[in-house]
């Protein structure tokens, strides 16, 4: 196959992608920001998340100030650490985010050996995806228009 056919693929899949982690960004319980995330490796999906509460607490997101409680986890680190219980790994895998990462969760992504990011929207700080830039992770924002 040509270098095009290949491109136009695995855009196809990209998006695919990006309208699943959508959807389940919609299971998260914060009012402020929904997010979700799958991480695919070798075809396959192998870890989902989405923001929200640690397991055990209440789905409550946000404080009375509308600000976000600092225990929230966010949808990548949810997908990063499903991934680190179960029997697989993320070497080499791609991350797909509604939202782009944060300087924390990129930390996380680089760890776990995520090799490529795609996502929709922009976070407003972009000092994460420039840290996964110099570290080689290939990072795509690909907006998904409905």
């Amino acid at each position: 196959m040509t270098d095009s056919i290949l491109d136009a693929k695995q855009l196809r899949y990209d998006k695919a992608y990006l309208r699943m982690a959508q959807t389940w960004s919609e299971l998260s319980h914060c009012t402020r920001k929904k997010v979700g995330a799958l991480i695919v490796k070798d075809g396959a999906i192998i870890s989902d998340g989405y923001n929200g509460t640690p397991a055990g607490f209440d789905n409550c997101c946000e404080t009375d100030n509308n600000e976000t409680h600092w225990f929230v986890l966010h949808a990548e680190a949810n997908a990063i650490l499903k991934v680190a219980k179960s029997t697989n790994n993320s070497n080499g895998a791609t991350l797909y985010l509604t939202l782009s990462p944060c300087k924390e969760c990129c930390k996380l992504i680089l760890q776990a050996g995520i090799s490529r990011v795609v996502y929709i929207n922009h976070y407003r700080d972009t000092d994460g995806v420039d840290f996964l830039k110099s570290a080689g992770i290939e990072v795509v924002q690909i907006p998904l228009i409905d």
